[in-house]
């Protein structure tokens, strides 16, 4: 016993002396946030709740850099339990902070909770949302910066500024009537998002648009535009009437520099583009609008806003800027593909992010997820393998620590490279081998968009195709400069592989990023771990850890935690 004293008190010694060195110059960031239905920050004329943070809609942004931590006081002023997740920051050793079902309690209505987490060894764009009970249609989301330290150059001028932009499909039916319908619905609710908003605003000239988003620039100077889509449904196409954009960046990853005209950005997915104000002086268009859905100039669907430059005196007029066909794969799949990682420049570290290459590396583990659409009691679900997921009371990273999943749900249960013959519910929880390289095979057999996130890691896009996948696709995967990132897109009737290396201990939500989708069961959970307690593992539970399902509500003692689970 104590020698296992003495050894513990050496790892804890050592892990505390690796933080201290790799996080030189953070800082702590304090935040306070009030969350609450307000009406008066609707986007639209139409009487609907809106969730607003400070009572602001977007919510405030978190701007901050490589390595900072960051404290967020959530204060729940909702009638419903609340939770956050942060979409793409990987929460380095400490899933209990990552704010989705299946890792974090929920903050009741009328108390408050304190997330803490590092952004650790990241830049980038991405934005945070609330992840239960289908608020994510009524708001709550906003942005997110990670900056480089003054230490690491970033491979492009410094823009004259930089303008964060949230694209979103929005409903004009409250939230909570749409969870009603498809609860418990015998057919999928089929309808579709009723206007596209810029910022939280309306289109510009659009029937019930309140206000409408306008960016200003002035001639000659660059800005970067930090891109996310955080809406619940479509894939949208973006677009600047007359200006051209160069991708730099995308979640996380700086990116071989492309010039597009328009942008695909689908659900859940960030970019930045940096964009030349070199036209005449003149408001100009910015125009989103979905994929495989047609629409016109005077539709809904159209959102629009205005770049509006400092000295013009005329505003936008005409036709829309055209994009391209929303139906044609060659171009959402030639424009995904040609998105590659800048293999000669470095990100959070000084080292070339081309360093981290996956040409040679070996396969630990491999799984083929095919979605669906079942009917399980009744109830129209998606599945996943045939699999819909069951979420429980009890999170599965309490069940895991406290008894290492005993009672809550069985370990590999979950078919990873078949699919079952009965559709059922399963509490879904996959083993991910710690340290291993996994590929992960997306299959989509619906006929419409998908797109797949994996929580607490950024993943190597190797491949896209469409039709069915086999082995034999590997010999056409690019293993060279693949782009890293956390969301991919998945085509109606396709697929997409990913890689992940597996080195951040925890359990990590695998989830589709199209709500009614994620709602109704197209998720599954990974526990990536190691037994062995010589190296530090994943931290321990925080001190103010929320209790609930069967270890009662919070403010309980919390119960012992099974032997070395907390290593």
């Amino acid at each position: 016993m104590a020698f296992l004293g003495q050894l513990r008190g050496w790892i804890l010694g050592a892990a505390l002396v690796a933080i201290l060195c790799t996080t030189a110059g953070a800082i702590d960031i304090f935040l306070e946030w009030h969350v609450a239905f307000d009406t008066t920050a609707k986007p639209l004329t139409l009487d609907q709740p809106v969730i607003t943070i400070n009572g602001k809609f977007p919510g405030p942004l978190i701007n901050v850099t490589t390595n900072d931590f960051v404290h967020v006081n959530v204060y729940n002023d909702l009638d419903e339990p609340l939770l956050f997740t942060w979409n793409g920051i990987q929460q380095r050793l400490n899933s209990w902070q990552d704010g989705v079902s299946g890792t974090n309690c929920p903050i009741l209505p009328g108390t408050n909770w304190t997330y803490v987490f590092q952004t650790k060894d990241q830049i980038g764009t991405f934005f945070y949302f609330p992840s239960i009970n289908f608020q994510k249609a009524a708001g709550g989301h906003g942005a997110i910066r990670i900056n480089n330290r003054v230490v690491i150059s970033v491979p492009f001028p410094k823009p004259e500024a930089e303008y964060d932009l949230l694209i979103a499909d929005w409903y004009y039916d409250s939230y909570k009537l749409i969870r009603s319908v498809i609860g418990d619905s015998e057919v999928l609710y089929h309808g579709v998002p009723d206007t596209i908003l810029m910022n939280g605003k309306g289109p510009y000239g659009g029937p019930f648009s309140i206000s409408y988003e306008s960016f200003n620039v002035t001639k000659g100077k660059t800005y970067r535009f930090r891109i996310s889509n955080v809406g619940t449904t479509f894939s949208l196409n973006f677009r600047i009437q007359n200006h051209s954009m160069v991708i730099v960046e995308t979640e996380g990853s700086y990116t071989n520099q492309i010039t597009v005209d328009s942008l695909d950005v689908h659900v859940g997915q960030s970019y930045s583009v940096l964009v030349t104000a070199d036209q005449d002086e003149a408001d100009y268009y910015m125009v989103a609008t979905p994929k495989m859905f047609r629409v016109n100039d005077l539709s809904s669907l159209a959102g629009i806003g205005v770049l509006h430059y400092s000295n013009s005196v005329s505003q936008v007029s005409g036709p829309l800027p055209a994009g391209p066909d929303p139906f044609d794969w060659n171009f959402t799949v030639t424009q995904a593909r040609s998105i590659r990682w800048n293999l000669t420049t470095g990100a959070a570290r000084p080292n070339p992010q081309g360093t981290f290459n996956v040409s040679n590396v070996t396969l630990a583990q491999a799984f083929v997820l095919q979605n669906s659409i079942g009917e399980i009691e009744g109830s129209a679900r998606y599945v996943v393998n045939n699999v819909s997921y069951y979420t429980l009371n009890t999170p599965l990273k309490l069940a895991d620590y406290f008894r290492n999943g005993s009672g809550v749900y069985q370990l590999g249960a979950f078919p990873t490279r078949s699919v079952d013959e009965d559709t059922a519910y399963g509490i879904s929880v996959v083993p991910g081998i710690h340290k291993g390289w996994l590929e992960i095979v997306f299959k989509n057999n619906l006929d419409v968009m998908d797109s797949w996130h994996l929580d607490g890691f950024s993943f190597y896009v190797v491949a896209f195709g469409l039709g069915d996948w086999d082995e034999g696709a590997r010999a056409g995967y690019n293993l060279y400069d693949p782009v890293v990132r956390s969301t991919t897109q998945v085509y109606p009737g396709g697929w997409t592989v990913v890689y992940a290396f597996l080195d951040n201990p925890g359990m990590w939500n695998l989830r589709s990023q199209h709500l009614q989708n994620w709602y109704l069961g197209e998720e599954l959970y990974i526990r990536v771990h190691d037994p062995d307690p010589n190296p530090a593992k994943e931290q321990p539970p925080p001190d103010n850890l929320l209790l609930c399902g069967i270890f009662g509500e919070s403010g309980a003692p919390a119960p012992a935690p099974a032997p070395w689970s907390w290593w």
